[in-house]
């Protein structure tokens, strides 16, 4: 089967079912296997991470709102946009996480109108916008380092302190109670007047517990609808209001096995993180973000660039919330990625389409998504199937750059599934051919 079908999305019925525990198999599944347990609901969500940066030289929200039909096409619901506001100048080194005013927008991004336009025609598209937003630190030359000294972490000669290994940037000191109130009012001024759905928080574990949870308390309060997301691994911090957290793990898992590595390590790590997601919260995994793609080759991550695709279908149909960054729906993906760099990408209709079909695949499979997982043994290919009462999903993954042929479960040997991927109907075989980075996802 050949990587990549592109086809349209169907409506399937679908039943109330249930999630239970991974196990690694041989190939033959048990004769009488135990009724699935129901488990609790799945995601449906995907997330388009987007760099300005990625998108223009100058201007770049405007060349990222002329964007915005196209990424939603491609199944996205939430648009993540990395930080907008005017970054510091003094002691720089142009990341975009180094803040010089809150309430401001890079000047080479655009205006605020132009950020307001971006807000609106994501939701024109039926998309929803989380901004980055970076509270931990400021840059040397925010204005409250001569206004606010007070508000941040100082020595006993009374010297601002840098925020822990990062040069750049201030830190600023939460145990006082107004820099939090001046940083929620900060945040508040986004959600007012930009009109925006949610936070991605970055380095959540700086500011801390008490701040995060007054600050998601009073955002609330404004829209409690808000979405948030932490940049941690701390599962308390669910208990302060936040929606999601990352799974650290996955992507590095993941290109493990991608470099000759064991799928069932893949499946273990996955599944142990997720035991630990309270009903109603989720995880957000990524096949690379901005900090993975920066510091790994995209070649020596996956072994190709042509493996994305096939890492990403494992980032949506292993649970949590799937995650796109901006470059990985362009054709000049190669090698590292700095996003501190002004790097325009040439966007690509036919990766775009390939996604679009990975989502709708990811979408259509919400319930039996909550099914039993099974895994299966194989050094070359991730397989694994769902299985619910009503229905079943079988997902082969090829790892590798050759083509391999893989078996099949036993037990859907013969049977007439559905290729979510172009919609028709086929038979299952003893033994299936992938392609080098193939991959397919039935279900019946």
């Amino acid at each position: 089967m050949k990587a990549g079908y592109i086809g349209k999305a169907f409506a399937i019925a679908l039943a109330a079912t249930g999630l239970a525990a991974c196990e690694s198999n041989n190939m033959e599944m048990p004769a009488n296997p135990s009724a699935p347990a129901v488990g609790a609901e799945v995601s449906q969500e995907v997330i388009y991470q987007a760099n300005p940066r990625f998108f223009a030289n100058d201007n770049c929200l405007a060349a990222l709102t002329a964007q915005v039909k196209d990424i939603a096409a491609m199944g996205c619901d939430v648009l993540w946009v990395m930080p907008v506001q005017q970054p510091g100048e003094k002691d720089a080194i142009g990341s975009p996480y180094c803040i010089r005013d809150y309430k401001s927008v890079n000047s080479k991004y655009g205006t605020m109108s132009d950020f307001k336009a971006l807000v609106e025609a994501a939701h024109g598209a039926g998309m929803k916008v989380m901004l980055d937003w970076v509270a931990n630190h400021t840059a040397w030359d925010h204005s409250w380092t001569t206004e606010h000294p007070e508000y941040y972490v100082r020595d006993a000669a009374g010297n601002i302190q840098q925020a822990s290994v990062w040069s750049d940037v201030a830190q600023l000191d939460f145990s006082n109670p107004d820099t939090e109130a001046a940083m929620i009012d900060a945040m508040k001024y986004w959600v007012e007047q930009g009109d925006i759905d949610g936070f991605r928080c970055d380095y959540t574990d700086g500011p801390g517990h008490e701040f995060w949870s007054h600050a998601i308390e009073a955002l609330r309060a404004v829209k409690p609808e808000l979405e948030m997301l932490g940049e941690t691994a701390d599962t308390g911090y669910y208990a302060d209001g936040f929606d999601k957290i990352y799974d650290w793990n996955f992507a590095p898992a993941m290109s493990g096995v991608f470099n000759g590595g064991k799928p069932a390590d893949l499946f273990s790590k996955a599944a142990e993180t997720w035991k630990n997601v309270p009903e109603g919260k989720d995880l957000l995994r990524y096949t690379f973000n901005h900090d993975f793609a920066a510091e790994n080759s995209i070649e020596g991550t996956y072994g190709s660039i042509e493996a994305i695709p096939a890492a990403y279908v494992l980032t949506a149909m292993l649970n949590g919330t799937p995650m796109i960054y901006s470059a990985m729906d362009a054709d000049n993906l190669s090698g590292t990625l700095n996003f501190f760099n002004y790097q325009p990408m040439t966007w690509s209709a036919t990766k775009r389409a390939e996604f679009k079909a990975i989502n709708a695949a990811y979408r259509t499979t919400a319930e039996v998504r909550r099914g039993e997982l099974t895994t299966y043994a194989n050094a070359k290919a991730a397989v694994f199937t769902r299985a619910t009462p009503e229905q079943k999903m079988l997902v082969m993954v090829n790892t590798t750059g050759s083509e391999q042929s893989v078996k099949t479960p036993i037990t859907l040997a013969g049977e007439t599934m559905t290729d979510l991927l172009n919609g028709g109907e086929t038979t299952v075989p003893t033994v299936m051919t992938l392609d080098a980075y193939g991959y397919v996802i039935y279900m019946k």
